[in-house]
């Protein structure tokens, strides 16, 4: 099995007390259930027990998340065209760190991550998260899902597992630095996001489980059939969810950006641990 270990060193020395972990957080976006699968199973193998905070819940108030500099959260999102989707910025920009730990799990279908560990390990400093560590880990592709498919697999897991103890046993011996140095460009690369804007075809029944659960609410309860481009961000939620199976891309934009990403997806793209 191949496993990259990617130990970026910082000569700033500051290091993370050595001791127990008080509380760990499960903190995710993840609209089709790739990248949650990916960080259930690197949360699963960290600790036993965990909370979690569901980035794509519009209800919630994230302001008050707050937590204590012995918690470890782990903040796991996935990469929309090399970034971090807006909306979970704006909702992990809500929340009080306190200076607890965060380790970053960035999620993508087998192209590139791009500048999302930068952004997020900015967003997350920002809100006081002492960021110790970093995984970046593949899903199938929630749009163009012959890329990576069946991702994250069984080799998959048996990475993620031991990164998330190798990362454990790092904290509890106290020999991780809370200066990480994450691959990144600042400023990020513009995203402007994706023409594939799903829509309702005839079989459309408006139980309205799509607008419940657009993370944007770019649905329209009333009239589900009605999204509003501006604030769909093609997250693919309402497709994966919808019982009828009645929403659908355009097949003509959807064969053309496939194309366009295959060399790009081609070839098997491995886990990678930040140290």
């Amino acid at each position: 099995m191949s496993m990259y270990l990617c130990y970026n060193i910082s000569y700033q020395t500051t290091t993370i007390p050595k001791g127990d972990i008080m509380s760990v957080y499960h903190i995710v976006f993840s609209p089709t259930g790739g990248t949650k699968k990916v960080s259930d199973i690197f949360t699963a193998s960290f600790s036993s027990e965990s909370i979690l905070i569901d980035l794509t819940e519009r209800s919630r108030d994230f302001s008050s998340c707050s937590f204590a500099e012995t918690d470890t959260c782990i903040v796991s999102v996935p990469s929309y065209g090399g970034r971090v989707p807006d909306i979970a910025v704006t909702r992990l920009r809500q929340m009080n760190g306190n200076g607890a730990s965060a380790i970053l799990i960035a999620v993508y279908g087998n192209r590139a991550y791009d500048d999302t560990f930068a952004e997020l390990q900015d967003v997350l400093a920002d809100s006081g998260f002492s960021c110790i560590a970093a995984v970046a880990a593949v899903a199938e592709h929630s749009i163009m899902r012959q890329y990576a498919a069946g991702r994250p697999n069984a080799q998959d897991a048996e990475t993620l597992t031991r990164f998330a103890e190798n990362i454990r046993a790092k904290m509890e011996a106290g020999s991780l630095s809370s200066h990480l140095n994450l691959p990144g460009n600042r400023p990020y690369r513009e995203y402007g996001g994706v023409p594939l804007k799903p829509a309702a075809g005839k079989s459309c029944n408006r139980c309205g489980l799509c607008a419940d659960k657009c993370p944007t609410g770019a649905i329209d309860t009333a009239t589900p059939s009605q999204t509003d481009p501006k604030l769909c961000i093609s997250c693919m939620r309402c497709m994966a969810i919808c019982p009828q199976h009645a929403r659908s891309l355009n097949k003509a934009l959807h064969a053309a950006a496939s194309l366009k990403l295959k060399k790009a997806c081609s070839g098997r793209k491995e886990n990678e641990l930040f140290l």
